[in-house]
C-alpha cells in the first residue's frame, strides 16, 4: 500500500464498512478537532465511541467516554487515532487487540511500522488523513465551500 497517495476508491470502501468509530484522544474542548471531527462523523450517522482516560465515565457528544479501547464493551469498525506519531504504534497495537477492522490516522499522525504491523493483522490502513475531510471531500460538501473536491457532478453524492 502507498501511504502517500490513496485512491479514492479505497476510501470510499473504507467510510462505507465503517459504522462505529472509536475516537483515540478525543477532547471535550468544542475548539479542538477531535470534537469537530466526532460531532461531524455522528451527523453523517456514524456512532463515535471517545476514548480519553481523562475524561472516562464522562459524557461526550452523547457517548459515554473510555478510558480505552480494551474498555469498549462492543465492536469498533474503525479507530481514528487524534495522538503522536509515536502514540500510534501502542494504540494500533490495541486496535489489533479489539478486532477493528481499520486503524486511521490524523493528519500529521504517521506511523510505518504500526501500518506494517496492521496490515499484516488484516486491518486497511490511513495515515495523515481526516475521515471527516475525505469523507466531505468525497461527497462533494467540501465543494459547498469552495474547495475543489475534484468531485464534479450536478447531483449530490451519498456515500
Amino acid at each position: 500500500m502507498n501511504h502517500d497517495d490513496y485512491d479514492d476508491s479505497y476510501i470510499l470502501e473504507i467510510l462505507r464498512e465503517t459504522d462505529t468509530i472509536a475516537l483515540v484522544g478525543a477532547s471535550a474542548n468544542w475548539n479542538r478537532p477531535s470534537y469537530f471531527a466526532m460531532k461531524y462523523m455522528q451527523a453523517k450517522k456514524f456512532k463515535v465511541i471517545p476514548v480519553n482516560p481523562g475524561l472516562a465515565g464522562q459524557t461526550l457528544l452523547g457517548e459515554t467516554v473510555y478510558a480505552s479501547l480494551a474498555d469498549i464493551e462492543h465492536p469498533v469498525d474503525m479507530v481514528d487515532i487524534f495522538r503522536n506519531s509515536q502514540a500510534a504504534g501502542p494504540v494500533t497495537e490495541e486496535a489489533i487487540a479489539i478486532g477493528a477492522k481499520i486503524v486511521w490516522m490524523q493528519l500529521s499522525v504517521r506511523n510505518d511500522e504500526a501500518a506494517s504491523v496492521a496490515e499484516a493483522a488484516g486491518l486497511k490502513v490511513v495515515m495523515n488523513r481526516c475521515p471527516k475531510i475525505e469523507y466531505a471531500r468525497l461527497s462533494g460538501e467540501l465543494s459547498w465551500n469552495g474547495f475543489n473536491s475534484r468531485v464534479i457532478s450536478s447531483k449530490r453524492r451519498r456515500i
